[in-house]
């Protein structure tokens, strides 16, 4: 478990430490961080080359534009981390296994990651082969750099952390975290441009709101992600089995 007396940490590895923490620095992963609950130390991989020019990089082998990242500079730059053997040890890229909020839960119960963000055209696989590196992805496309999808993975795994957010429901009734995306939620006023907060949710019937908050995560899963909608098993009392009344904010 983490505790204050032995924080998550994350250690970023770039070319551009200046640009942490960041966003991590306010907010509730900033005032995490000024109390002690996690840890960031952002380390700049030119610090381990050797020569001169401080080079991290070099044409890439079979010709081809761009520059990749050197084998020997980053290993130096891991190598020089003082990182527990049980410290994942990632790499951000298009090309790794999709993030998900299954895989951020089990980040965050750990020690905390080690993270490489790759610049140019990419890194030498040597070294992601001799150092182990797991290569995530938070989507399909193309950055200029791993430092704001490491911040993205940061935080997704900071506010899960004891301590970050106020009530722990918080956590564990959201987007992704049971299969399913989110229910709609409503707050004042109780009418907005002509549409009502759903009567349901003002009836004070706590089983009917749990049921209607369900067949409507349901529905919009298989609406908008039928990929989630189709790899959840399907339960024999979900909430869109129950024929519930259906509510919605248009009348």
């Amino acid at each position: 478990m983490t505790s204050v007396s032995s924080p998550w940490r994350a250690t970023v590895l770039t070319l551009f430490p200046e640009m942490f923490p960041g966003p991590l620095g306010i907010s509730l992963a900033g005032r995490a961080l000024a109390s002690g609950l996690w840890s960031l130390e952002a380390r700049d991989i030119r610090a381990s080359a050797t020569d001169r020019h401080r080079s991290v990089d070099d044409t890439p082998a079979g010709g081809g534009p761009g520059m990749v990242l050197r084998a020997d500079v980053l290993a130096a730059a891991i190598d020089a981390v003082e990182a527990a053997a049980e410290r994942p040890r990632l790499m951000m890229s298009p090309r790794g296994r999709p993030l998900t909020q299954s895989r951020v839960a089990e980040l965050a119960a750990g020690p905390g990651p080690l993270i490489v963000c790759g610049r140019f055209e990419g890194i030498d696989q040597r070294v992601i082969d001799a150092r182990g590196l797991e290569e995530v992805s938070i989507g399909d496309y193309v950055l200029s750099g791993g430092e704001i999808a490491a911040m993205t993975l940061i935080d997704a795994c900071v506010r899960l952390l004891p301590g970050v957010m106020g009530k722990l429901e918080s956590g564990s009734d959201e987007s992704f975290s049971h299969g399913l995306l989110e229910y709609p939620q409503y707050t004042r006023p109780q009418v907005f441009e002509g549409r009502p907060i759903p009567d349901i949710l003002l009836s004070g019937d706590h089983a009917r709101v749990a049921a209607w908050r369900l067949a409507e995560a349901e529905a919009l899963t298989e609406k908008r992600r039928p990929d989630l909608w189709a790899a959840r098993p399907k339960a024999p009392e979900s909430g869109r089995k129950r024929k519930s009344p259906k509510f919605t904010t248009d009348g």
